[in-house]
């Protein structure tokens, strides 16, 4: 049978903005969500497709005793030596590009109206724009993402603030956003409100 089309749609925003959350309240309303960062996470647990490359490229160092990623020691290097950062991303992102394409295709075969590309770092990868109807951007205050992602983690504010310097800035997330929630200020039931309100403008 054909596949019918539904609308890609790619929910993106920095650290702590409440992109997930916000994804997660789209699927209550009916859309079909693909995590990218639960694929990116499976990839590079033990036995996923990244392993073997990762410990070619970087050294069994890299890999924990269970055969995992040890993101806590790549995160490290990865902060200090953008190559290093880049070597990676050369690794795990075409096989998360790959596992989201074909997540997508079985939501649309399943009849999905809204298929949701919930993508972390989407205007910071060139794969992702041509393949989207739509980018939404969950935006708030930077001093919001450092406060918010220091109460739910052990991360400090220069840890946090470390983080989003490797991630596009508010301006550039803003100037690709086709729609825009901005989520400060306000609690989870006008969240929920809005997540209703673009699931409506949608079709669901």
């Amino acid at each position: 049978m054909p596949i019918r089309r539904s609308i890609r749609l790619g929910a993106t925003g920095g650290i702590g903005s409440g992109k997930s959350t916000f994804s997660g309240m789209l699927a209550h309303c009916g859309a079909a969500v693909i995590d990218a960062d639960a694929i990116s996470r499976a990839v590079t647990a033990a036995g996923g497709a990244a392993i073997a490359p990762i410990r070619t490229r970087f050294g069994a160092q890299f890999i924990t005793a269970d055969g995992a990623l040890d993101r806590a020691r790549m995160r490290t290097l990865a902060f200090a030596d953008a190559g290093a950062r880049a070597r990676l991303e050369a690794i795990v992102h075409p096989l998360v590009v790959q596992a989201v394409l074909q997540a997508s295709q079985e939501a649309e075969r399943g009849g999905a109206r809204l298929v949701v590309h919930d993508i972390p770092l989407l205007t910071e990868s060139s794969h992702w724009l041509p393949r989207l109807d739509a980018v939404l951007v969950i935006d708030c205050l930077e001093e919001t993402q450092v406060r918010r992602v220091v109460e739910r983690s052990q991360l400090n504010a220069q840890a946090v603030r470390a983080i989003m310097a490797t991630q596009s800035s508010r301006a550039t997330r803003l100037a690709a956003a086709d729609c825009v929630v901005f989520n400060d200020g306000i609690g989870l039931d006008e969240l929920n409100t809005k997540a209703h309100q673009l699931a409506a403008w949608f079709g669901l």
